[in-house]
């Protein structure tokens, strides 16, 4: 099995290709012949795990999937082009950038699979490339024609009418001209320094310049503050109503004109993709915002690890290029269209038609908030149970909010990983530490490329007055947690508290799926106290309640339930665990997992990303299903469940069942326990565990397999959610 994953340049599954979402008779497996629990050493065998790297860009496949199926509105499907050009950005920038390291530091570390950074470099190669002709092959030939075909144009520049080359011709001279730095290389004008994902062309030249020099080549720099797709005037487009053009093309045609008394002789747009992880030495640094600070500068320049270039560039021209930027020949990828991708991501909102775009709707209400102005007394009456984006992120804004008027709140707590630039959750902390209340904030200032946000809305908190740390040294602080301290009656305290699965960002709050509890529980407004005493002070937390919290509690707690259902399945009762996360990687959470299937366990994993876990193996995993969702939002509710004989354990968290998170991050998981919600949650899950129209199934070769209703009816969790808790707008 190990030589398959090694030598399988592409797991996903052919588009034609599909299973049923669940097995015939709609039970799970039993334990077949060969199932017997297994020894800890033949449980960490590398053919029994998936590489990580290798799955998630798996999944970024199954997202470009999307971008042609026919059966999503059609700017959508340009939209899924875009997202896939992101992610597969950031996977060159922090998990290739990171195989690159070890490799040159000669560092052998490997994961459960056993695989050298090497081994997995050169089968990402392979697979990127073929990702990268992929993404080139729908642009070209399946969401161009189907866009024009729709009255939305891309024109090249063989195609411009007079009128228009006339009006891209002022365009070069009155917008772009006096902002280009055309750069002649020569001894006097070395190769500049390329800033991360840039713009680029590199241009061949013949003649002389003013001073008689004959130069070669040149570079020039797009700038980066106008966009990389220009919307000409209906007036020059004989009738046609959205027609573009890119600004590579512009800048191609008119290049000439940048070198005058020189001729070009080619002209070709190349980007670099370099290191953007961010290293800072916590243990040798006195103030963490001031170091990070230093070092998002030099993310612009850090070791480059792809160069895109066009794929009409000569080879001597590329290898000008790799030699520049010290790559190799393998860390080149040619585009058949504009270097970045996901910047045609401008014309989605350019283009006002809504029948080629998901319907609109308004998030909903729970009953008892919207009938109710004041959020405290709605969190008195019992849990409150939300599940964003169906439901309206506002009730947990409103409780920041309220908490800043109300006379009766002392003190706001809250912990912020990722909330954007524009954020009404911040201005209300800030007018609560204003108004004198004391609000003590937890930023994390790690949250990858949100860095210089996070820095920016921290000095914004502390000259309001607020209490402002950035957590525990080594540790990133990871849980979504708010608490409110109000005065109650007789001059009571009482702790109000909400809890979530994703950030505090109103903005992915309309994109990602997330639960988040609101509560007035005595014991869990205790435990949340106490973990922001330990990230605020030093010592010792007591024993929580409720919560199980990493680096400390999580992971033990789950290899304990998980191993207590594989006891009961031994002794022949009921056993059943759902675990709904967006990424598995932890060898030891997977080898509990495969020692409950050989015991009969019935285990579903609905995992959006990364999974190293091999489902279906006879003897090892045969009662082990995987599931990944891809849909109009990004799954990213984390939910535990065990049967536990009948007296069932439900949990969120904002932890995945990763290393870095059970044991390199301070995260909470928050109990269910208000019944109501926790039949809808489980109901919820169903949902998911039925779907069969946006679920991917995972064989034990590490193959997604698009799920097909055949002839049953078709079930899509998230419409069927978005039916039961939202509007239509």
């Amino acid at each position: 099995m190990v030589d398959t994953l090694r030598k399988n340049t592409r797991t996903t599954a052919p588009a034609n290709r599909a299973v049923n979402s669940s097995p015939p008779d709609g039970k799970p497996p039993g334990p077949g012949p060969e199932a017997r629990p297994h020894d800890a050493a033949a449980l960490k065998q590398p053919e029994l795990y998936i590489n990580r790297y290798t799955s998630l860009l798996e999944f970024n496949h199954r997202v470009l999937e999307y971008a042609k199926d026919a059966s999503v509105p059609l700017l959508e499907r340009l939209k899924y082009l875009c997202i896939s050009s992101s992610n597969l950005d950031e996977f060159f920038e922090i998990r290739i950038a990171l195989l690159k390291q070890r490799l040159e530091s000669g560092s052998v570390q490997s994961g459960p699979d056993n695989m050298t950074p090497g081994e997995i470099l050169k089968i990402l190669s392979g697979r990127a490339q073929e990702f990268v002709d992929e993404q080139y092959r729908i642009l070209n030939e399946e969401l161009i024609p189907e866009l024009a075909d729709n009255d939305i144009h891309f024109l090249k520049r063989t195609e411009w009418s007079k009128s228009q080359e006339k009006w891209l011709r002022s365009f070069f001279k009155k917008q772009l001209t006096p902002i280009l730095s055309p750069i002649g290389l020569d001894p006097a004008h070395p190769f500049p320094r390329v800033l991360n994902k840039s713009l680029n062309f590199i241009v061949s030249l013949e003649g002389k310049d003013a001073f008689g020099r004959d130069s070669a080549l040149a570079v020039v720099q797009a700038p980066r503050v106008l966009p990389r797709v220009i919307q000409l005037p209906q007036e020059t487009s004989a009738g046609q109503r959205h027609v573009f053009v890119f600004l590579s093309s512009i800048i191609h045609a008119y290049v000439d004109d940048l070198f005058p008394g020189m001729k070009s002789t080619g002209c070709y747009q190349f980007r670099v993709t370099r290191n953007s992880d961010l290293f800072v030495d916590e243990e040798e640094i006195d103030n963490l915002a001031r170091a990070l600070e230093g070092e998002l500068s030099a993310r612009r320049y850090g070791a480059t690890v792809r160069l895109e270039v066009a794929d009409n560039c000569p080879e001597r021209l590329r290898k000008y290029l790799l030699q520049q930027f010290e790559l190799g020949t393998e860390d080149v990828y040619q585009a058949n269209g504009p270097v970045n991708l996901n910047r045609l991501l401008a014309v989605y909102d350019l283009v006002d038609r809504p029948d080629m775009k998901y319907p609109g709707f308004v998030s909903g209400l729970p009953p008892r908030v919207a009938g109710n102005k004041d959020i405290f007394d709605a969190i008195k009456q019992g849990d409150i149970l939300l599940h964003h984006p169906y439901e309206s992120f506002v009730p947990v804004i409103d409780l920041v909010k309220q908490s800043a008027n109300d006379p009766n709140v002392l003190a706001i707590k809250q912990t912020l990983y990722r909330t954007g630039p524009d954020s009404a959750m911040v201005d209300a902390l800030v007018e609560a530490a204003r108004a004198g209340k004391e609000v003590t904030v937890v930023i994390e200032l790690r949250a990858r490329f949100d860095e210089a946000e996070n820095i920016e809305l921290a000095n914004r908190l502390d000259k309001a007055g607020a209490h402002v740390v950035y957590g525990v040294v080594g540790y990133k602080t990871h849980a979504k947690m708010l608490l409110v301290i109000r005065r109650g009656p007789k001059k009571s305290l009482q702790r109000f508290v909400h809890l979530g699965t994703g950030n505090y960002h109103p903005r992915t709050a309309r994109l990602y799926t997330d639960y988040g509890l609101l509560t007035c529980d005595p014991l869990i407004g205790e435990d949340v106290h106490n973990v922001f005493m330990q990230l605020t002070s030093l010592g010792k937390v007591p024993t929580l309640n409720k919560l199980l919290q990493s680096p400390f509690t999580l992971h033990p707690k789950l290899i304990e339930w998980i191993d207590r259902e594989a006891r009961y399945a031994a002794e022949g009762k009921p056993a059943r665990i759902i675990i709904k996360i967006n990424s598995l990687t932890e060898a030891k959470a997977i080898q509990a997992m495969y020692r409950a299937s050989c015991t009969g366990v019935s285990i579903d994993l609905v995992v959006r990303g990364m999974c190293s876990l091999r489902p279906g193996i006879p003897g090892v995993s045969e009662n082990i299903r995987v599931r990944s969702i891809i849909g109009r939002f990004l799954e990213h509710t984390r939910v535990y469940y065990f049967l536990n004989g009948g007296k069932e354990a439900l949990y969120c968290a904002s932890a995945d069942l990763m290393e870095r998170n059970m044991f390199r991050r301070v995260e909470v998981a928050f109990p269910i326990e208000n019944e109501e919600s926790r039949k809808r949650i489980m109901h919820e899950l169903d949902s998911y565990l039925n779907d069969n129209t946006q679920a991917w199934i995972l064989d034990s070769e590490g193959n997604y397999a698009r799920a097909s209703a055949g002839n049953s009816k078709p079930v899509t969790a998230q419409m069927l959610l978005l039916e039961k808790l939202a509007e239509s707008s």
